[in-house]
């Protein structure tokens, strides 16, 4: 049984920082690219980054480029999101994700398959 289980969420002030945790069981992770998405109130589920297998190549929105980082602990089957200089902007659920292609790494949501059960984050002004 595949399970991706996400922390680290909750409620900050603009300008402040926030680390998720999306921790992985059931599989070897460490063969598959992951990713984070996340979705506001009423809009869709959008993408926020990607990291490779190795950790070695990663993707950023534009939204969140220069702010935001993701890494992986293979050892430890757990991704990370550090998100710095959050903006209201930035409320959402956070959710990780599975890419099920295996090579490269891809910001549509078609390519992943497994996914968390999310984590709110809430920016406040």
């Amino acid at each position: 049984q595949v399970q991706l289980v996400e922390s680290g969420g909750g409620l900050v002030q603009a300008g402040g920082s926030l680390r998720l945790s999306c921790a992985a069981s059931g599989r070897t992770f460490s063969n598959y690219a992951m990713g984070w998405f996340r979705q506001a109130p009423g809009k869709e589920r959008e993408f926020v980054a990607a990291v490779s297998r190795s950790g070695g190549n990663t993707y950023y929105a534009d939204s969140v480029k220069g702010r935001f980082t993701i890494s992986r602990d293979n050892t430890k089957n757990t991704r990370y999101l550090q998100m710095n200089s959050l903006k209201p902007e930035d409320t959402a659920v956070y959710y990780c994700a599975r890419q099920s292609r295996p090579f490269g790494i891809y910001s549509d949501y078609g390519a992943y398959d497994y996914w968390g059960q999310g984590t709110q984050v809430t920016v406040s002004t």
